[in-house]
């Protein structure tokens, strides 16, 4: 959905607002257009503002994409482990739970996801990195419960390291083709994501 903001409720927003309004309006564009399809020109006209404006809040294309990809994935993290930690010490609950939380995100802040997940390469070096220690904290909440799992013997699983990239990628495409018209909501996607992942390890209990 396309976001428009006046120029003079840029001007009166503060901080804050004014740069979520803006982050907003060029998620848009770069679902739209691609992140290399869009200008700043095209996101001052979507957002109704100079170009400015848009450079008083961010000092480049760049810097947007870097904010939209840390911050969705900042927040991931947090549900991954909100999410884990209240499924208790149990490997199949906390797999199943970190799944949900994973899908639930991804279909509910899906341009942010969709975003985040395929313009790694566009971002500077700096925030490249900064980038891939965020997802590999994403993949160790996945890889933990799994290998504790496989361990004990909870988990049928004799390749546990390639079942928690299996298992990530399939959560993950989720950003890329979730459609909200088409008939299925976030919990049951998570519901049947969350079996597909502990069938995935060999589990055959009930989480």
């Amino acid at each position: 959905m396309t976001v428009a903001v006046r120029p003079e409720r840029l001007a009166a927003d503060d901080s804050s607002t004014g740069r979520a309004a803006l982050l907003k309006v060029a998620l848009d564009c770069f679902v739209d257009k691609g992140f290399h399809g869009t200008s700043m020109r095209d996101i001052a006209q979507r957002a109704n503002a100079s170009i400015a404006a848009i450079y008083y809040y961010f000092p480049s294309k760049v810097d947007i994409l870097r904010h939209i990809m840390i911050d969705v994935t900042q927040d991931l993290i947090v549900a991954l482990e909100r999410a884990r930690d209240a499924a208790g010490p149990d490997a199949a609950k906390q797999l199943a739970a970190v799944v949900k939380a994973h899908v639930r995100l991804h279909t509910m802040r899906q341009g942010e996801s969709f975003i985040g997940n395929t313009e790694l390469r566009s971002l500077a070096p700096a925030d490249h990195d900064h980038m891939i220690a965020l997802r590999d904290r994403v993949a160790e909440i996945f890889r933990t419960p799994i290998q504790s799992g496989a361990k004990r013997g909870i988990f049928r699983c004799a390749f546990p390291h390639e079942a928690t990239l299996a298992i990530l990628t399939m959560c993950t495409a989720v950003a890329g083709w979730y459609r909200q018209d088409g008939g299925e909501t976030p919990e049951t996607l998570a519901d049947r994501f969350a079996a597909l992942a502990l069938a995935m390890v060999g589990f055959s209990g009930a989480a």
